[in-house]
């Protein structure tokens, strides 16, 4: 096992309120803000969302744009930016891909692989048709998806797409465990999906809520990188609201304590087959 572990910090999300806390960042100045915060504390990756003027999750093009240009206004900062194609509940596909399709900046893209009831608040739609379409773009733009997955049969669509040459390997996945409707965030979960990997796959992983803990340290038991920030788990601990940046401070304090280092973005990018930044 390599001894460098990728932190993701997933800072906003499409649906958690403000209200549940205050730390949430909404702007593009907020979450870019966030954004430097996390790369300072040791994240290599963040995993951006963008919301509305009543805080409510959207893909809007223009922000996403404002987001990059804020983040990559921080000279120092060499953060990969990772950007969600899922983001706006019944939006049109063209809307969901229009950032990939047109923005420079973006170096990975969330790919929801495949459709499911998420309980209570409907269905997330990720047709064939979506999916083909962005696994087209992804090829085009040399933007790597990841593969995010929230039931075992979504590692069938992967491998259908990549046998019909639409997708490419090797892959990066990411297990999306305790979302209602999708698997549960259980260890004996998270080593099945571990088990259907193809070979070569870079992967992470995180658990909803109060399953973040069990699954982080699973994880890092298991050789996979870490996602961790507000859009998964308001909560530090038990009653006591997270900041973005207090989540990344202990992943990387847990990473050390388990006798690995957490991955610069320079590592990062070669671990998962990216290019160097242009600056």
């Amino acid at each position: 096992m390599r001894d460098k572990v990728i932190i993701t910090a997933a800072l906003t999300g499409a649906m958690t309120p403000k209200e549940l806390n205050e730390h949430i960042p909404l702007t593009p100045e907020e979450i870019a803000a966030d954004a430097y915060a996390c790369w300072k504390a040791g994240a290599a990756v963040v995993h951006l969302h963008v919301r509305d003027d009543n805080g409510i999750g959207e893909m809007n093009k223009e922000k996403f744009a404002e987001v990059i240009r804020l983040l990559r206004g921080y000279k120092d900062c060499d953060v990969i930016i990772n950007c969600t194609t899922a983001g706006e509940a019944e939006a049109p596909d063209e809307k969901r891909l229009a950032h990939v399709r047109e923005l420079d900046g973006i170096e990975i893209v969330s790919y929801d692989a495949g459709s499911f009831n998420w309980m209570p608040a409907g269905v997330h739609t990720n047709s064939p048709k979506f999916l083909k379409e962005l696994g087209n773009i992804c090829s085009a733009r040399d933007i790597k998806p990841e593969y995010e997955i929230f039931d075992s049969g979504m590692m069938g669509i992967v491998d259908y797409y990549v046998d019909k040459g639409n997708l490419k390997t090797p892959g990066q996945y990411c297990f999306v465990l305790g979302v209602k409707g999708g698997m549960d965030a259980t260890v004996e979960n998270l080593v099945f999906l571990k088990s259907k990997l193809p070979e070569g796959s870079t992967w992470n992983a995180f658990g909803v809520g109060k399953a973040h803990l069990p699954i982080m340290y699973a994880t890092l038991a298991l050789g996979g990188d870490i996602r961790v920030g507000l859009e998964d788990n308001v909560y530090y601990s038990r009653g006591v609201k997270a900041t973005n940046q207090m989540l990344v401070e202990r992943a990387v304090r847990v990473i050390r304590e388990f006798g690995k280092e957490p991955a610069t973005p320079a590592q990062a990018r070669e671990i998962l087959g990216l290019k160097p930044l242009a600056r």
